[in-house]
This record gives C-alpha cells, structure tokens and sequence, in this order.
C-alpha cells in the first residue's frame, strides 16, 4: 500500500477549498443564515452606494455655492450634510457587522466540519504515516481557516461594491465630464467621455504594474505560513516533554533546533517585507497621483468656462471612487495572496483525509473493518498487517476471540506489537483482511503513556466517558482501588494542569481506573508499561473481571516465569520464539476454557502451580500486592501511604502481614522477591 495518498491531486487546490466551503450555503444546519446574511449585506453595499451618490451630489452643490459666495445655499447644504453623514456612517456600521457575523458563521462551520472529518476513524493519527503537504493540521483548522473563510468575505462585499460603484461613477464621469475636443495640427481630435476613457487606462496601468511587481507574493506567503507553523510546533514540543528535556540536559540542542527554524521565519519575512515594500512603492504612488490627475484632466474646461468648481470637484471625487473601485486589486493584492496561500494549505488538509477516505472505501491495500453478529467479540480473517516499508509483521491470521477473553502480547521492539493494536483499533488501514466487531462490543485500549485530557482529573478519569455517566461513589471507589485515593479530594479541581501534575506511575494507575470504570469487552494493552508490568496486568485484570482469559506471548521461558504468569490468572503461555500458529492454538484452546502452554514450556510447573494455587493463604490480597511494589521501588511506609491515600499504620500493617505470608524477615529480601517474580527491573 503507497502511503502518498495525502499527495495532492492535479485539481487546483483553490478548487478544493471552495468544493468544501461553499457547503455553508447548502448544508441543512446552516443555509438559511448563510442566504440571509448574503442578502444583507448585498443590501447594505446598494444602501452604501447610495449614500455614496448623494455625497457625491451634494459635493457639486456646496462647491458651485462657495463659487458663486451663496451664504443661503451653503447654509442648507451645511444642514443636509448632517442626515447623509449619519447615514452612511450607520451604513457603513451595519455592513461591518454583517460582514463580521458572516465571516463568524462560516468560519465556525467550515472548523467544525473539519474537525469532525480530521476526529473521525482515527484520520488525526493516520495523517502522521502518509506522506504529502499536510503537516501542523492543527495550525491549518486553527489559522488556515480562519483567513480562508474572513477574508473571502472581505472581498466578496469589496468586489460587489467596487464594480457598483465602478457603473454608478462612471456614469457621473461621462455625463459631468462630457467629451473633448483636442486641436492638432489644425485638425480636431474628438474623444467622447474622455475623463472614463482617461480613468480606465490609468487603472489599468496601476493594476498592470501591481500584478507585475506583486506575482510571486503568492507562494512567499505561503512558505512563510508554514515556516510560522513548523516553528511553533517544535516550541510546544519543547513546553510539552519539558521535563525529559530538562533531566537529560538538551537545552543547548533544542536551542540550536529552534535558532534553525528561527532562522527559516526571519528569512521567509524578510522576504515577505520586499514583497511589501514593491507593493507599497505602487499602491502609495497610486495615492498620491490619483487626488490630482483628475484634476489636471478637468482643468481645461474650467479654465475654458465649460465646468463649474463644482462640477470639477465632483468629477474628481468620481474619478477617485472609480479609480479605488477599479484598483481594488492594488489595496487588496497583499491579502489576496495571503488568502490564496491559507486556502491551499487547507486544502492540503482536506485532499489528505480525503486520500484516507478513498482508500476505506475501495479496500484496495487496506484492512476492511465491519461489524458482524454472533458469540465472538472480534474476529480476525487473512489479516495482513504490514509496516511502513512493507514488511509484513502479521500474515494471513484467522483469529476468534470471545468475549471476555483478553489477549496480552509482549516482544522485542520493533517486531510488529504496537502495529497490530492499531490495526485491530482501527488506527492503522495498510496491510490486506478483514476484521470484525460485534454490534456495540467496547474496545478499550490500554497505551503505554495513557493521553490525559485537559480539565478536572474527574473528567480525566472517566475518559472517553462523560464525567456525569460515572456516579460520583463508583469513581472515588476505583481511584481508591488503584492506589489514587489521595486524589480524591482534587476531582473537581480547574486549574491543575493533571498530564503535567500526576507522575508517570500515576497516570498509569488513572488509565486502570478508566479500565475498570468503562468494563469494556475487549481490552488490548503492550506488555511493556511504567507501573503494571505484564504480570501485574494480569493480575488486577483476572482480580478485577474473574470471567476474563489471558494470554501471556513472552520471549522469557524460564520455570519461574511461567510459575508467576499462572498464578497471576494467566490461561495460555505463548513464547515469541515459536511460529505464529501456537499463538492461534492458544486463542482456540484458551476460549474453550482450557489452559495452553507452549512446547518448550516445562509441563512440571503446570503441576506445581496447581499444587501451590491450591494453598489460598499463600495468595496477596491487591493491596498488598501494591504495598509490596512500592516497598520494592523503593519507597518509605510514609511514601507508600500516601501514595495509595492510606494511613501509615495501615501501610505498615499491609508490610507485615505480606511478610508473614512469604515468610520474609527482611526489606531487601522483599525486594529479591519483588525481582524474580518481575514486579519490578533488577
């Protein structure tokens, strides 16, 4: 399976952007307010223009009254400016606000249809094993699509107003401007409506020489987007594994990491700024020429006696409104390029999740997920899973796995462990087969670092659960069980940042919790983990859930081991060493209730552990069980009690009768005992 399927097609990507954006005017959610708000503000820009006219209007009159020193008519006018003023000024209000609300709505609508398509099915983690133009997504819903859908608005009520008001000045061209007549070479040259033939080329001119200064804007704002993008990442990189950072001393690297990408920003806005510099030397010549042409263009008919200051004045505000109107690209041209840069980079997002949705609904080199009546929780058929580079690290597998059945895999990094999870969660599509689930069956997975969602450590602890789903003595009863109890107090608590706050151990005990909280059917976790080693695991597990089966796939085949898997509740004892079919006999044999063992497994500790299991005073209760943990890591009575949220003397009563039962007098012999049975690394 090709993992370029987050490429871009040949399609232009603006194309894309507006095929998904312009869904705000016809999804059911949204229309109705998407029309009316595009009616508005069309209504508004005609409400505009006309207060435009009238101005323009009213600038004739006062200037031919001071002309002719009319106090009488200056006066009025002076009394009349007031309502126009108002008005457009009112206008001008209304039309902010409409186009801001706009700009709101669809903003919020093309984020949240985004963001349900980047959630779903995983596509959030698929994007980061494909390749393509889609890199910091979260900079893309967040920044991207927010220029995206502001700015096209902006143009959008800009273009509507510039080509109205383009007609209505023109038109106020031609009939105050008339035509003119040029004597050269004793013949007369007669150019009708010269001053609209007169603001067209010059507004051609302008625009001609924006777009030849101004044409690679376009991609220098792009690259400087995704430099920005790439530099922030890697600072919240830093803020977020601070810690691992700061123990093994890698300022120094970090730094010269982000002096790189520092480096990369400042090079990209430097660019950026003589972008700007060459579009400001035209748009601010433009400014200054645009108030005077028009002036010098009228000068003969006034001089002539032909116009009147008003109608002069008048023409020049004409040819101004026409002449912005027209050069709307000149003012605009920055943000156009910077829109048309965000819009591609949020069309990257999409074509990529696109890409992943194609491949799910073609099943060509992807594992097909299904649901599928009957007595078995998930079933595995001709599932290959491959990796990255194509190596197939599960082949051709025909699995059955029952409900309450728990199926627990250990090996050597790198062979395959965490790909198989994410394929049986849905998470990874390469490889070839079909898995299937029981209508509503839960599947719970059990990571190596468990995710803790910002908010209250009660909305911590019930995730992906709704805090108000999980009664309030079920959840302090569970955290108690774990070893959480001292944290019972801070559930409700707003401010703690809890991923930062809990140590490694405790977040592996909240992840235990959200286990035995959720009683999901299947449970798929990595032998590998901080605090509950494969052993413990199996342990709280076949404690917490009798009904539960487990198998153990390990490389260790040593007696001592096997002895412990058992009396932890392990069903079957698969070693990594032997084919990939005794890990399917072991499932077959382990549903039907039996206990399977590999080959090279001595049968005598299957005898001796059914001798041993026999003698229940021997078997720790799970306190003492994480008493004896603690005290193996290291830890004081004190430490250990307020850990698990107990009193000292309770801890210490735990300690002694622990020791009574194994029949150690000793802390170090504890801990010996801790390290043969694998509750912690010698």
């Amino acid at each position: 399976m090709s993992k370029d399927v987050g490429k871009p097609a040949q399609k232009p990507l603006v194309r894309v952007f507006w095929r998904t954006a312009r869904g705000f005017w016809s999804a059911p959610n949204s229309w109705k307010v998407a029309w009316l708000m595009t009616v508005c503000l069309i209504a508004l820009v005609i409400g505009q223009l006309i207060f435009q006219y009238q101005l323009n209007v009213w600038n004739r009159t006062i200037f031919d009254a001071l002309e002719k020193k009319d106090s009488a008519t200056v006066l009025t006018q002076a009394l009349i400016f007031v309502p126009l003023a108002a008005g457009s000024i009112l206008v001008a209000v209304c039309v902010v606000y409409a186009r801001m609300r706009t700009q709101r709505r669809w903003r919020a609508w093309l984020t949240e249809h985004t963001i349900t398509r980047w959630l779903a099915k995983g596509r959030y983690y698929q994007l980061n094993l494909i390749e393509g133009d889609h890199k910091n997504p979260e900079a893309r819903i967040a920044d991207d699509i927010r220029i995206a859908t502001e700015q096209p608005v902006d143009f959008a009520v800009g273009i509507l107003s510039a080509v109205l008001t383009s007609v209505t000045f023109m038109g106020v061209l031609w009939s105050v401007g008339g035509n003119l007549t040029i004597g050269l070479g004793g013949s007369q040259i007669f150019i009708p409506g010269y001053l609209v033939i007169a603001v067209v080329i010059y507004c051609v001119i302008i625009s001609g020489f924006m777009m030849l200064i101004a044409r690679s804007f376009v991609p220098t704002a792009e690259t400087k987007n995704q430099t920005e993008a790439e530099f922030r990442a890697a600072l919240t990189r830093v803020r977020e594994y601070g810690e691992s950072i700061a123990i093994l001393g890698g300022e120094k690297e970090e730094r010269s990491g982000l002096d790189k990408l520092l480096h990369k920003v400042i090079v990209a806005w430097s660019r950026m700024a003589g972008q700007y510099m060459r579009t400001m030397f035209v748009s601010h010549g433009n400014f200054i020429i645009a108030s005077v042409f028009p002036v010098i263009l009228c000068a003969p008919k006034y001089l002539a006696g032909e116009m009147s200051l008003g109608t002069v004045m008048q023409a020049a505000a004409a040819f101004i409104q026409v002449q912005y109107a027209f050069n709307w690209i000149v003012d605009n041209y920055p943000r156009l390029a910077e829109w048309t840069a965000s819009a591609r980079r949020a069309s990257n997002l999409l074509i990529a999740i696109d890409g992943l949705d194609r491949l799910e609904d073609t099943q060509v080199g992807a594992i097909h997920r299904g649901e599928e009546k009957g007595a078995a929780a998930i079933r595995l058929r001709g599932v290959s899973v491959a990796l990255s580079d194509g190596t197939v690290v599960v082949d051709d597998a025909d699995v059955t796995v029952q409900f309450g059945e728990r199926v627990l895999v250990s090996g050597e990094s790198g062979t395959g462990k965490s790909t198989l999870v994410r394929a049986i969660a849905g998470l990874w599509p390469w490889g070839e087969g079909e898995i299937v689930l029981k209508p509503g069956a839960k599947l719970f997975l059990m990571p190596q670092k468990p995710y803790i969602p910002l908010g209250t450590l009660r909305r911590a602890a019930t995730y992906p659960q709704a805090p108000e789903e999980i009664d309030d003595k079920t959840l302090r009863d569970t955290l108690e069980m774990v070893g959480l109890g001292h944290l019972i107090e801070k559930l409700d608590d707003e401010d703690e940042a809890w991923d930062r706050t809990l140590s490694g151990g405790e977040q592996q005990r909240l992840a235990f919790a959200r286990l035995f909280l959720h009683k999901p059917d299947i449970v798929v976790m990595d032998i590998t983990m901080p605090v509950f080693n494969g052993l413990n695991a199996a342990r709280e597990l076949t404690h917490s859930f009798p009904e539960t089966r487990t198998i153990l796939l390990t490389q260790h085949d040593e007696d001592q081991y096997v002895s412990e898997a058992l009396e932890a509740g392990v069903k079957g004892y698969v070693l990594k060493s032997q084919v990939a079919s005794d890990l399917l006999q072991a499932i077959q044999q382990v549903s039907r209730g039996q206990v399977y063992l590999s080959p090279g497994v001595s049968r005598a500790v299957m005898d001796a552990y059914r001798y041993k299991s026999s003698k229940s005073e021997d078997r720790l209760t799970l306190r003492e069980r994480q008493v004896l943990q603690l005290i193996a890591e290291g830890k004081s009575t004190k430490d250990t009690a307020s850990l698990l949220g107990i009193s000292v003397k309770t801890a210490e009563s735990h300690r002694m009768r622990l020791m009574q039962k194994l029949d150690i007098h000793e802390t170090a012999s504890l801990v010996r005992y801790a390290v043969r049975r694998g509750l912690i690394q010698p």
